[in-house]
């Protein structure tokens, strides 16, 4: 049998199908697709924004210290649900860090998971991340329930609900910056 081009081409392209479906290239190619295609997050017209009212939600941190949802009421809170076996999630990680370090004295940032502990505390580690991670102690509030990670939002002193974002985004943007500014001077 005479090897040639064309059979080396389709080798090859079976090879390269064969790794993406067999090893966690495929996983690796979701996160590094995820933050390419990742842009800004779309802020609710202020006309268009639904109050949150019920505060009541248990949560607790890494170090099972409880934590009351309801001691961000009066504050501007950025809320994302993710996990770590989720590409996009992770996809996003770094620009809400970023997001995080800029914004952490004067944002509320609850990072809540139903991932196992270990899991989380060995991302965090591993990335260097150092922003809070809680897990539910009790029922999400309705208006922050979703069925899909990541999803993010941004609630103002108010309680008034800036964004709702399904997806990853780029969080550390311009827009999401003058956003948080905005909320803040209110």
């Amino acid at each position: 049998m005479k090897i040639n081009k064309k059979l080396l081409g389709n080798l090859a392209w079976i090879i390269v199908i064969l790794l993406f479906l067999f090893t966690p290239i495929q996983w690796h190619f979701k996160v590094f697709t995820g933050k390419l295609l990742a842009g800004d997050a779309t802020v609710v017209e202020e006309g268009s924004r639904v109050e949150l009212v019920d505060y009541r939600w248990e949560l607790v941190d890494m170090q099972n210290i409880p934590y009351q949802f309801e001691k961000t009421k009066g504050k501007v809170v950025f809320v994302n649900f993710w996990a770590t076996w989720c590409p996009p999630c992770i996809a996003e990680l770094p620009s809400i860090s970023r997001l995080y370090e800029e914004y952490k004295d004067e944002v509320e940032f609850v990072f809540v998971t139903n991932d196992k502990k270990e899991k989380v505390q060995r991302l965090l580690t591993k990335k260097g991340y150092d922003f809070p991670v809680y897990f539910e102690n009790s029922r999400t509030p309705d208006l922050l329930l979703s069925k899909s990670i990541p999803t993010t939002y941004i609630i103002s002193k108010n309680g008034k609900i800036a964004v709702k974002e399904k997806g990853s985004a780029q969080w550390d943007s311009q827009t999401t910056k003058e956003l948080l500014n905005s909320l803040l001077a209110e």
